[in-house]
Parts: structure tokens; C-alpha cells; sequence
């Protein structure tokens, strides 16, 4: 594959260019792929969630949307991509739950680096099995663009589903993003007609919850940092930090504190709050929430998240301080 963006291509920064972009790609697609199906990877993130909407408007049904919930996502995120792609766009989406399946993976694994190589090794897993079930599939799609090449070189296949066995074979890869950095991207997915949610969604590891709830995962604690995150998430949306701040999200470490609760001893865990801003994710800056603003997300998390009794917020920047705990 040609790794090198072409010199003629203008910078994608209006609606104009993004609508000229999705026409000219929507025409290669076509052009590729013909009536044959096409399976994807469709994680809810911004480049698969735009490679999703772009390839649904150049062969409709032809794309096979495969959207595997660990169990590590954020609150309404599964639902989210289910309510937009199969019910509004009409998409073939076929959704695997498989929750169940890697919390047993994970239970009692406490190294992070031994918890991300289950995490993606049992989604390639997921992904294989329902692949195998499409025997008619002839293309793969990825959400590649252009910094993943700059990072790795020449894309391999399998690059952002993290490498299908070999006696999976593809006629050939469908990566219409390829050419675009992140920003670009986003305005080719309002273009398309995403939410903005969805097209503004904040980094998030691949691993999902599973590297905010440190430690060895439990689904008690895996709740705590789902529903304290939501609260998070809501309450920053209502100030009107949206977009404004580029990570903000919640933790819930393996360990527990005293506190009181209805004058009663609570033996309980914590919940950390971590928002940050970055250029370039190498180094990150502390976001300083108003105060009146920390007390409320603090007093709707100690009184809405079952098990939490202290509340703490992380103002270490990077370095020394990675941005996510683990």
C-alpha cells in the first residue's frame, strides 16, 4: 500500500472538502469493493464509528458492522452504537456481548500489562469466531489513518484489530481513512451526520475500564468506575467542559479506606478523578475544575455510587505522572 499522502491533498477543514472527500471515497469504495461484503470492526470509537457511516453510505448492507462489548465500556456506549448504526443508519450490525466471557479471562490478574495482552488477545478471539461465521466475506475494513502509518510505516494487514490467523483470508483491505489526521476525520464524521458525541469522543484505551479499575478487575468496582465516570462525564457536559478538556475520567484502585456513612462505619473504596489536557499526549497539564463544580460530581459520586465513601483528584502532570494509572 502507497504509504505516503499525496502533495495535491488539501487539508480537510470545511463541510465542502469533507462532502468532496466522501463522494470521491464513496466512488473508490464502489469502485473496490463492487457487491461483494465487506466486515469491519466497529468499536464506537471515532475512526471505526466514521469508516462505518462512510462505507454504510457506498455499499449499505454489504458491510458487515461487528461490534464486540468486553464489558470494559463506558455507560451507553454499546447501546449508543447499536441505536445509530442499526437503528438510525440501517446498518447489517451484528453485536457480540461477550461479557461474561472476559471477565472470567481477567479475574484475578493484577499486572496491567498481562491485562491488556488478555483483553486484545480474547477480542481477536471474538472477532475471529464471528469472521468465520461470514464465509462470504471478501473485505476487511479498518479505521487506519494517516498517523498510524507515520508511527508503524506500511500498514500491515490486520493493523487495528491486532492480527486475524492466517486461515482467514481477505481479498484485500478497505481503509478509505488512510490519507486524514484525527482532526479531519472528525469533520468527514460530522459531515456524515454522526452525533457529535461520537465524532468528539475522548481518547480511550483500548482496554477500555479495565486499566481504570486497577488492580485485579472485580465487577463491583468495575460499576463503580462506570457509573462514577458517567456522573464525571454528565457533569462536565452540563458546564460546559466538553471538548474543551481533552481526557477527564475516573478510577477505582484495589484498596479501601474508613469513612462514615448514615453515622455508620463504611469500609469502602475510593473513586479518583483525573482531567487533563495535552498537544501531543507526551506531555499533559492538570485542568483546574472550578471548586463549587468538584464539590457537586464529588457529592453525587459519594451519594449515587454504591461503595464509594472519599473521593480524590489526581493534579499530577506528565511527566511524572503517566495520563492513564495503568
Amino acid at each position: 500500500m502507497e504509504n505516503k499522502r499525496p502533495e495535491s491533498m488539501e487539508r480537510i477543514t470545511t463541510r465542502e472538502l469533507a462532502e468532496a472527500f466522501i463522494e470521491e471515497q464513496v466512488a473508490a469504495v464502489k469502485a473496490q469493493v463492487g457487491d461483494k461484503k465487506v466486515l469491519l470492526a466497529l468499536s464506537g470509537g471515532v475512526d471505526s464509528s466514521v469508516v462505518a457511516a462512510l462505507l454504510i453510505k457506498a455499499i449499505g448492507k454489504n458491510l458487515i458492522n461487528v461490534h464486540v462489548n468486553h464489558g470494559l465500556l463506558r455507560k451507553g456506549e454499546p447501546e449508543q452504537v447499536i441505536e445509530v448504526f442499526r437503528n438510525q443508519m440501517g446498518a447489517t450490525l451484528v453485536y457480540v456481548d461477550a461479557t461474561e466471557r472476559f471477565l472470567t479471562k481477567l479475574e484475578g490478574v493484577e499486572e496491567p500489562e498481562r491485562k491488556r495482552k488478555i483483553i486484545g488477545e480474547e477480542f481477536i478471539r471474538v472477532f475471529e469466531e464471528e469472521a468465520r461465521k461470514l464465509p462470504d466475506v471478501d473485505f476487511l475494513a479498518q479505521g487506519t489513518i494517516y498517523p498510524d502509518i507515520l508511527e508503524s510505516g506500511p500498514v500491515k494487514a490486520h493493523h487495528n484489530v491486532g492480527g486475524l490467523p492466517e486461515d482467514i483470508h481477505f481479498e484485500g483491505l478497505v481503509e478509505p481513512l488512510k490519507f486524514l489526521y484525527k482532526d479531519e476525520v472528525r469533520v468527514v464524521g460530522e459531515a456524515l451526520g454522526l452525533p457529535a458525541n461520537m465524532v468528539y469522543r475522548q481518547p480511550f484505551p483500548g482496554p477500555g475500564l479495565g486499566v481504570r479499575c486497577t488492580g485485579a478487575i472485580t465487577r463491583d468496582r468495575l460499576e463503580m468506575v462506570r457509573e462514577s465516570d458517567a456522573i464525571l462525564r454528565e457533569e462536565f457536559a452540563n458546564a460546559g467542559l466538553e471538548g474543551k478538556v481533552w481526557q477527564y475520567f475516573t478510577l477505582v484502585p484495589d484498596y479501601k479506606s474508613v469513612g462514615v456513612k448514615n453515622n455508620v462505619r463504611a469500609f469502602e473504596n475510593f473513586v479518583v478523578i483525573r482531567a487533563v489536557n495535552t498537544r501531543d499526549a507526551m506531555t499533559a497539564t492538570i485542568e483546574e475544575i472550578p471548586y463549587d463544580l468538584l464539590g457537586k460530581i464529588v457529592n453525587r459520586i459519594i451519594t449515587e455510587v454504591p461503595g464509594i465513601n472519599r473521593v480524590l483528584y489526581d493534579l499530577t502532570p506528565k511527566p511524572t505522572g503517566t495520563i492513564e494509572w495503568e
